[in-house]
């Protein structure tokens, strides 16, 4: 069995000098990767200059085409994101923007490059939206290209108002540790399948 790649875009708005409960969510995904033999990695979208744009390379200082090319070489794409005001990060916005540059990519097949690749979604945050933020992340990967088992929007929301976040009081979660752990599996279990018996090209080329 080939071994998998997990690429996890954690969309907080800190940069790694400052703790991340995304990130630490993130690394809960990761505990299941690593004994399922995935091979996975974290990229903090914070510590890049990633241009606004939907072109695949927009030039200059532009470091999205480093990130682009780390998705390339996985088999499973899961980004993270903070709720702000109940929506998904700007930067989770910004990553699905800057795919969407690429959607008009083909494979050797002529199917749009993200065929084949599993996507999922994580959410954590202190107040309402994680499923509104789940499914905006979870449609624009689908739509361009890429395959949503079921129950890989995984997240953890505290009580309303200020107050504990994931790390603090999320951990011991019932419900978001079954959450983890089927969105880890079922990405796996996919992208296994999809490696020996992909989509075929017939009716779903872009040419």
């Amino acid at each position: 069995m080939m071994t998998l790649k997990a690429v996890l875009l954690n969309a907080s708005l800190k940069s790694t000098d400052e703790p991340s409960h995304t990130e630490g969510f993130m690394k809960d995904v990761q505990v299941y990767y690593n004994q399922l033999g995935v091979e996975s990695e974290i990229i903090r979208l914070a510590d890049f200059k990633i241009a606004y744009g939907v072109q695949e390379d927009m030039g200059g200082d532009d470091e999205w085409p480093k990130i682009f090319e780390k998705v390339m070489g996985a088999d499973i794409l899961i980004i993270g994101t903070p709720l702000w005001l109940g929506e998904k990060s700007s930067l989770a916005t910004q990553a699905i923007e800057r795919l969407y540059g690429s959607s008009s990519v083909t494979n050797d097949k002529g199917q749009a490059v993200f065929y084949n690749k599993v996507g999922g979604a994580v959410v954590t945050g202190n107040e309402d939206g994680a499923k509104h933020a789940s499914a905006s992340l979870l449609y624009g990967l689908s739509h361009i290209g890429f395959l949503i088992p079921p129950n890989v929007d995984a997240y953890w929301v505290g009580e309303a108002g200020p107050g504990a976040s994931y790390m603090d009081a999320g951990r011991d979660n019932d419900f978001t540790k079954a959450a983890i752990k089927r969105l880890a599996y079922n990405t796996y279990h996919l992208a296994n399948m999809l490696k020996t018996t992909p989509i075929p090209a017939e009716g779903n080329t872009l040419d």
